[in-house]
């Protein structure tokens, strides 16, 4: 009986903006347990094409904060 392969992070990533439209930072920490997404969002980058907007916010103590939000594209070599 063959072994199942283990879902890896940066699938859990991809099946995370598939799923909900996008992701940030704080959003794979909490959802994911991930603490390193820009190294899965560079992995991801290899296969197919990810956006990235940067959000303007305020944090908890009312002082202004920027972070980024990523959206998947087309994969590369399909049309």
């Amino acid at each position: 009986m063959a072994k199942q392969e283990k879902e890896t992070m940066k699938d859990r990533v991809v099946k995370y903006m598939e799923t909900f439209g996008s992701i940030t930072t704080m959003e794979a920490f909490a959802d994911l347990g991930c603490n390193r997404l820009s190294e899965y969002i560079r992995q991801i980058r290899m296969e197919r094409e990810v956006n990235s907007e940067m959000i303007h916010a305020k944090n908890r103590f009312g002082e202004p904060v920027w972070f980024c939000k990523f959206t998947l594209g087309k994969v590369y070599g399909k049309n």
